[in-house]
């Protein structure tokens, strides 16, 4: 990645982390980025409780989300400016209250409220990633971030299904008293463990933000990274939005088995070790285009498996699409961090910025293609996202054999 001059003095190193460590900033991010997805599979029971009308009822995870997309502008960047650990300790802190506050809430408007702050605050987990990075020598962190990237996904897969098995034995505000456990419990090691990082001064928060408007275009592989990321995130949302939809219809299962379909299917989260691992050995180029082919052929996979009728494959399908994405986010995440220290919680806050777009953008693809064109509309337009991202590889390769070369 090009690197980026910035004016800012060299930020206060850190001791390279423990596994211990590791393994506890991992938990964070996952028990952090799976608060935006517990509400997900209840907004029928929720809706109901509160008295949320049926047309209004996909706004309860609709606000966490759009929460989560102002605080990767609007706070990720501040771990750039402010100590990391207060940074974080104290998002943890208002995430505990939140998820109290949304555990208790006796109307709609509470609920919202606090479903908007619990994904501004879960950006923290975007604090937690790049100060993993500030631990690791270069030479392992593909192998790290692969690690906590499994972490990420493993929480966005099992969110789903745990909140309706604690929903079906204990009734929704139980899944909200369970992660304030979970986040307290992770805070308290965090508090003990995670070391101090502070970064240079010279930078008010005005001139962070207005600084990110500055580093794309000095930055190719951020911008090419930042759009497969887009486009494999859209396809991934994509998939699991119009999934459920198509295995109550087709195969007639309940909430519980449709859960038990989004457990299988996180098994794709396994690979990112070894995408991190491949990473680190210079092959970002050959995993990457692997990914974007993988994609391609699944949603293909998926459509045929479906009109056949076929469980299995659909599964095996759906734990492939998976690995790609894992694949190309830990990949991806690897360069972005391979940039100065001083600006990497921009950088990251630029990339997840794109990635939540792409997100977005593919559960509304999903919603709108399943009841449009029914399933084989879906996996048609996952075909072309695939295609569309394996373009857009070779749009960057030709501009590489053109550039000009380094002086």
């Amino acid at each position: 990645m090009s690197e980026v001059v910035d004016t800012q003095a060299s930020p206060v190193p850190v001791p390279e982390a423990s596994a211990a460590l590791l393994t506890i900033l991992a938990v964070g991010v996952g028990v952090l980025v799976a608060n935006l997805y517990y509400a997900q599979p209840l907004i029928a029971s929720i809706g109901q409780e509160l008295g949320v009308s049926s047309g209004f009822a996909g706004s309860i995870v609709s606000v966490a989300q759009i929460g989560y997309g102002t605080g990767l502008f609007l706070l990720v960047p501040a771990s750039d400016l402010f100590e990391n650990k207060r940074l974080v300790l104290t998002l943890m802190g208002l995430t505990v209250l939140c998820l109290v506050a949304l555990a208790t809430s006796g109307s709609a408007v509470a609920f919202f409220v606090a479903s908007f702050l619990i994904g501004v605050c879960a950006t923290g987990a975007q604090v937690l990633l790049p100060f993993a990075a500030h631990l690791i020598p270069e030479a392992r962190r593909g192998r790290v971030v692969g690690n906590i990237m499994a972490a990420v996904l493993t929480a966005i897969m099992l969110a789903r299904p745990v909140s309706l098995f604690i929903s079906a034995s204990f009734g929704w505000r139980a899944v909200f008293w369970t992660s304030a456990c979970m986040v307290s419990a992770v805070a308290l090691l965090l508090a003990r463990k995670m070391p101090r990082y502070r970064p240079a001064g010279g930078m008010h928060y005005g001139q962070i933000i207005s600084s990110m408007v500055m580093l794309p275009p000095r930055m190719p592989a951020l911008c090419w990274r930042s759009a497969y990321a887009a486009l494999m995130f859209a396809a991934f949302n994509m998939f699991w939005t119009a999934a459920p939809l198509m295995l109550a219809d087709r195969f007639g299962l309940s909430q519980y088995q449709i859960g038990m379909f989004a457990l299988a299917g996180a098994g794709g989260a396994f690979v990112a070790p070894l995408a991190g691992r491949l990473a680190d050995r210079g092959w970002e180029l050959g995993a990457t285009a692997g990914a974007m082919i993988v994609v391609a052929l699944a949603f293909g996979g998926l459509g045929w498996a479906a009109n056949a009728a076929m469980m299995v494959w659909l599964v095996v399908m759906a734990v492939c699409l998976d690995a790609a994405v894992q694949t190309n986010s830990v990949v991806s995440r690897r360069t972005v961090f391979g940039t100065s220290p001083a600006i990497r919680g921009r950088v990251n806050a630029l990339y997840m910025t794109a990635n939540f777009i792409g997100g977005a953008i593919g559960s509304l693809l999903g919603s709108v293609t399943y009841h449009q064109g029914g399933w084989t509309a879906t996996t048609s337009t996952g075909v072309v996202l695939g295609l569309m991202l394996l373009g857009l590889l070779g749009l960057e390769l030709r501009g590489r054999r053109t550039a000009p070369a380094a002086p």
